[in-house]
């Protein structure tokens, strides 16, 4: 099995489970993945290049960490995908006062569940220019693209993320 951008963490830890030490010495953000629940779920639907963000280090860095690891020896040269959605100044049309929902995902993941059906939902009910904020202790990248693929824009800054659906 090639490791690239596209693998999921999932099939690369089926493939290859000796790198889930590997992960964890990337990034401790990767403990998460010691959990069976999370395990079964976002680490399947969650690509290298998404795990990359979430833990806020180099794609191209943690590919070819993994292929080394992985006895991998040819050179990964695919282009790292640019991360400069996040910035610390707020998008225009982000406005504090147009938060509708809050929602804290934090006790939910660290029950080792996931929040995306919950977060979905939420998203659905905006309105206009209502805004959903969420509480995370991660960038929830899987969520994130499925939610800009739907329509939302996205600002996210620490551990808040905020969406707002384009009209």
């Amino acid at each position: 099995m090639d490791i690239n951008l596209h693998t999921k963490v999932a099939d690369l830890l089926f493939a290859y489970p000796q790198l889930e030490g590997k992960l964890l010495e990337l990034s401790p953000r990767f403990a998460k993945l010691q959990n069976p629940i999370l395990r079964r779920t976002v680490a399947k639907m969650t690509s290298l290049q998404q795990a990359a963000k979430i833990a806020e280090i180099s794609p191209g860095l943690m590919i070819q960490s993994l292929r080394e690891a992985a006895g991998l020896l040819e050179e990964y040269d695919e282009l790292e995908d640019n991360n400069n959605e996040y910035s610390t100044n707020p998008p225009l049309w982000f406005n504090k006062e147009n938060i509708k929902i809050f929602f804290d995902a934090c006790p939910i993941i660290d029950a080792g569940k996931s929040p995306m059906q919950t977060i979905l939902k939420l998203a659905s009910e905006l309105n206009g220019e209502e805004i959903l904020q969420i509480k995370a202790p991660f960038r929830p990248i899987p969520i994130i693209d499925i939610l800009k693929s739907q329509g939302y824009e996205v600002w996210c800054y620490q551990n808040d993320n905020f969406f707002k659906k384009t009209n």
